[in-house]
């Protein structure tokens, strides 16, 4: 079998790329310094309420009904005002 050769060359659809421009605009994170923080303290304040409902023996104790969900649910407001807080503008 003998191979043949085009008579012409053969073109491509696909454009030559053009040179890579660079970007000088700084690149911006969703979330600065202060968000994570409080981001980590609220997860910090999740654990603390669980360890609070684990606590005791005594099942109906105040601080395993009361007290710890309530620290539970501060931690995750929290968590969501770590969120949607915007961060500063500078």
């Amino acid at each position: 079998m003998a191979q043949t050769r085009p008579t012409q060359p053969i073109k491509t659809s696909a454009p030559a790329k053009p040179a890579r421009e660079t970007n000088t605009t700084p690149m911006k994170f969703v979330f600065d310094k202060g968000n994570y923080r409080l981001l980590i303290i609220s997860i910090a304040v999740v654990i603390l309420g669980f360890i609070l409902m684990s606590g005791t023996t005594d099942i109906y104790s105040t601080t395993k009904i009361v007290v710890a969900p309530v620290v539970v649910l501060a931690g995750f407001a929290l968590g969501f005002f770590a969120i949607f807080k915007k961060p500063s503008q500078s």
